[in-house]
């Protein structure tokens, strides 16, 4: 599979944008444990024209992490064109059009998702975007706004002769948020159309070793992207590809591993971010690490409540000596 340069080979695996969560040290764990392709958080393109702070920071990436895409939302075609233009200057593998965000003060402004509704829009502002950077631009979305507005087939057809140099289909309608199963089979149908030369990308509930090998081999996509399920739990890329790999299941990671586990990451995160900010954005990172332990719960109130990186370091000691081998 190719998108722009960059050759990807085997069964790719992507780790899908999420705000709050792909900032650059979850990236960093993301890549460490075998991600192929990862992407910053959503980065709102008004944000990116007004200079506004935290938008700028999501645009910071390292060479570390590539190939990495750099993810843009928006609901006016100029602002869009510009904040694409702004993000192409610190030079990411490619720049991703947010079609998919359902998330309700997004889509009802018709950013995100809400551009469903308007598929001419759509098309015409990838195709802008596409004319203005030289950088590969590919797209995220959904299959439609609802289960009567199922537009996908069409809409796939339509983004690739805009330009666009990969397309990443989440297997749900706007209207479903995250609710229910993602309907692969239109997915599916995305990829195996004669007319389809991009590489098609398909996300949506891949939370397993077993799982992942289900979509490639049932619905013949190029690459999978994996969102929710790496949250507290970036080593199931290591888990899948060895299974698509030698066909075997590798145990999940005792307490001694997820301990060191999180000390890098939190150790990465305030490199990143300094002491005070990366302590407090570790804090959902960190509980996540431990969910199933027993008797967890005094633990894991002072984990996210501590501000102290040394103190923080010496409670993931004693989360080891406690619980670990």
């Amino acid at each position: 599979m190719r998108i722009g340069n960059i050759d990807f080979v085997g069964y790719p695996l992507f780790l899908a944008p999420m705000e709050d969560v792909t900032d650059p040290s979850f990236r960093y764990m993301c890549k460490q444990f075998g991600a192929d392709m990862v992407y910053t958080e959503f980065v709102s393109s008004d944000g990116l024209i007004r200079d506004a702070g935290k938008s700028m920071l999501k645009l910071k990436i390292s060479e570390e992490e590539r190939p990495v895409g750099v993810q843009i939302y928006g609901h006016l075609m100029e602002p869009m064109i510009e904040a694409a233009k702004i993000a192409a200057q610190v030079k990411p593998d490619v720049i991703d059009i947010n079609f998919g965000c359902p998330v309700k003060k997004i889509a009802n402004r018709g950013a995100g998702s809400g551009m469903m509704k308007e598929p001419d829009k759509m098309v015409e502002m990838t195709r802008r975007i596409v004319d203005s950077v030289k950088i590969p631009v590919t797209v995220k979305t959904r299959l439609g706004w609802d289960e009567n507005s199922l537009i996908i087939c069409e809409l796939a057809e339509r983004l690739q002769d805009a330009g666009i140099a990969a397309l990443t289909i989440h297997g749900r309608t706007r209207s479903q948020l995250y609710k229910g199963e993602a309907d692969w089979t239109l997915i599916g149908k995305v990829k195996n159309n004669s007319r389809m030369k991009i590489p098609v990308i398909g996300n949506g509930d891949i939370n397993s070793p077993e799982i992942a090998k289900q979509r490639f081999d049932n619905y013949g996509i190029d690459a999978i992207m994996i969102g929710r399920s790496t949250y507290g739990c970036p080593w199931i890329f290591r888990n899948i590809r060895h299974y698509l790999e030698k066909g075997e299941l590798l145990p999940e990671p005792d307490v001694n591993e997820r301990v060191q586990i999180a000390k890098t990451h939190f150790i990465k995160s305030i490199e990143v971010k300094g002491e005070k900010v990366g302590v407090l954005e570790m804090r959902r990172h960190l509980s996540s690490y431990f969910k199933g332990l027993p008797d967890f719960k005094e633990t894991r109130l002072k984990l996210v409540t501590e501000n102290n990186p040394d103190t923080v370091l010496r409670l993931l000691d004693y989360v080891k000596e406690r619980w670990g081998n």
